[in-house]
C-alpha cells in the first residue's frame, strides 16, 4: 500500500460542498457551517484527523485498524479519529471525511442544512 499525500487528503475534503480550508492551532483545517469536520498534521505530517459520531469512529477502527485511531484523550472518546496517511487509500478514507462533513451538515430528517449552499468557490483558502 502506497498512502496517500496531504494534497489528495485536502482534495477529498475540499470537494465537499461548502468546505473551505483554515487553519487551526497550526494546522490545516477544513469546515462546513463554521465548523471543522477534519485537519492535516496533527500529531505530525504523517496523519489527518476526522471528527465522527462515535458510531462512526468504531465503524472505522473495526473496519481498517492500521489506517484509524482514536486521538488521545476526551478528543478520541468525543469521536476525533487520526488517520495514518501512509496506511491510508482513498477508498478507505473519502468515506471517512465524508461522514465527519455530513454530521455537520445533515438535520435530524436527514435533509441537508441550508446553510450548506457556498455563497463562492467551496475551494476558498483562509490561512
Amino acid at each position: 500500500m502506497t498512502g496517500i499525500t496531504i494534497d489528495e487528503f485536502r482534495a477529498m475534503a475540499l470537494a465537499l460542498p461548502g468546505t473551505v480550508e483554515g487553519v487551526h492551532q497550526g494546522h490545516p483545517d477544513f469546515r462546513v457551517r463554521g465548523k471543522v469536520f477534519a485537519t492535516l498534521g496533527y500529531p505530525d505530517d504523517g496523519h489527518g484527523m476526522v471528527k465522527l459520531t462515535s458510531a462512526d469512529q468504531a465503524k472505522h477502527l473495526r473496519q481498517s485498524p492500521s489506517v484509524f485511531a482514536p486521538a488521545k484523550g476526551e478528543w478520541g472518546k468525543q469521536g476525533s479519529t487520526l488517520v495514518s496517511l501512509p496506511a491510508a487509500t482513498a477508498a478507505i478514507v473519502r468515506p471517512a471525511i465524508h461522514a465527519a462533513w455530513q454530521r455537520l451538515v445533515m438535520d435530524e430528517s436527514g435533509d441537508t442544512k441550508s446553510a450548506v449552499q457556498p455563497r463562492g468557490p467551496n475551494r476558498k483558502r483562509y490561512v
